[in-house]
């Protein structure tokens, strides 16, 4: 009776661990990770390109178009 008791003890053990140990795996956890980097990779350089885009449209363009206007005015 003993030696049925402990097989049945040694099974319930053993399931229990095959049921926890995908549970406790973090392989997957790297993928996450990388999505996440890219993901602000990406946000930040778009922020960067719309501030490029806004001191360029309004602070650079006009004073350029300007001056070049200026430097081709042949009659002043």
């Amino acid at each position: 009776m003993k030696k049925i008791m402990n097989k049945i003890t040694h099974k319930a053990n053993m399931l229990a661990v095959r049921a926890r140990t995908p549970l406790t795996n973090n392989r997957g956890e790297g993928f996450v990770d990388t999505a996440i980097k890219i993901l602000m990779a990406v946000v930040i350089g778009a922020l960067v390109l719309a501030g490029l885009y806004l001191l360029f449209d309004q602070t650079v363009l006009p004073t350029l178009t300007q001056r070049i206007k200026e430097m081709f005015n042949y009659a002043g």
